[in-house]
């Protein structure tokens, strides 16, 4: 085990190596997160055969390493596994993905300021016969929910201006100006996401409209939102997410028949999609009390009248 430690003051260092971890110390200014990704890189010994990289907020369930071991092959490159982003309050699984940070020793490095990804060296991308897809590989993700997120929004700025053709970028940097509060900025950068010849992804597009939704429900322009969620149903009809937004929208306005009718949508798709863009909101308790309460005011409408 290497570790990189980039300038902690909460005795980290020291608590590493008292584990027997090899540490070393540098400070990446300007700072991004794929140069430091980088910098502990240079720390892998180069008879290693496979990297697996974490973040010390993750941590593998028990077997991860035999199953690893069991399941490489010959040839391959690149190891794609179970992470469990988020947990519900009842300790139940929230957001699930398959990221692919286990990578071969040689020939990757890490790109993008924020939010950084591993790239081949060469450019090009892995072919199907070179990812390697762990079964019994678990890894979990206890985020520190103190912890500031402001260094962020800069840094998608700067990724922005480095790769302004790479939707995925624009799409992030739309999102975090959702986060910051900053609706205008939100909908000009996520309309522009939309546009964009590279946005294929349609789970992707999905999430555009929805936060595009959201800021103008917060800037008092509801029927824009309206628009943008019904074109959040149509880039991606599979997921639960728009109709659930949806639903809650017309439920605030008092269309009580149209949120009934979107909740139940919902309601009817069953699937979690194991990706990012799944939102825990849309999977808890909160449909269904919804399609309770909006069909609860129904009813008295229906008897007054």
């Amino acid at each position: 085990m290497v570790a990189l430690d980039t300038g902690s003051t909460d005795g980290t260092v020291e608590a590493l190596r008292a584990q027997g971890v090899s540490v070393s110390e540098k400070v990446i200014s300007p700072w991004r997160f794929d140069a430091a990704r980088n910098e502990s890189m240079k720390l892998i010994p180069a008879d290693a055969d496979v990297c697996v990289c974490t973040d010390l907020d993750e941590e593998f369930a028990p077997g991860w390493r035999a199953a690893l071991e069991a399941q490489w092959r010959p040839g391959a490159q690149r190891g794609r596994y179970r992470y469990t982003w988020s947990f519900n309050p009842d300790g139940s699984e929230g957001t699930v993905l398959w990221p692919d940070k286990i990578h071969a020793r040689s020939g990757y490095k890490w790109v993008y300021p924020v939010h950084e990804v591993l790239a081949r060296e060469d450019g090009r991308s892995e072919t199907a016969a070179e990812v390697v897809v762990l079964q019994g590989v678990q890894l979990n993700h206890h985020p520190d929910p103190t912890k500031s997120r402001a260094q962020y929004l800069p840094l998608l700025e700067l990724s922005v201006l480095e790769n302004p053709d790479d939707a995925r970028t624009v799409h992030y940097l739309g999102r975090e100006y959702m986060f910051h509060r900053q609706w205008r900025k939100c909908i000009e950068m996520l309309t522009l996401h939309l546009n964009m010849p590279g946005a294929t992804w349609r789970e992707e597009r999905c999430a555009s409209c929805r936060f595009i939704a959201r800021a103008h429900v917060n800037l008092g322009e509801r029927g824009d939102a309206r628009a943008a969620l019904f074109r959040a149903i149509a880039e991606a009809p599979w997921l639960r997410e728009p109709y659930f937004e949806m639903a809650r929208l017309l439920l605030n306005d008092g269309e009580f028949a149209g949120a009934a009718f979107m909740a139940r949508q919902a309601l009817a798709i069953q699937t979690r999609p194991e990706v990012y863009i799944s939102e825990d909101a849309a999977w808890g308790d909160e449909l269904p009390r919804l399609l309770e309460r909006a069909q609860t005011e129904l009813k008295r409408t229906l008897l007054i009248k």
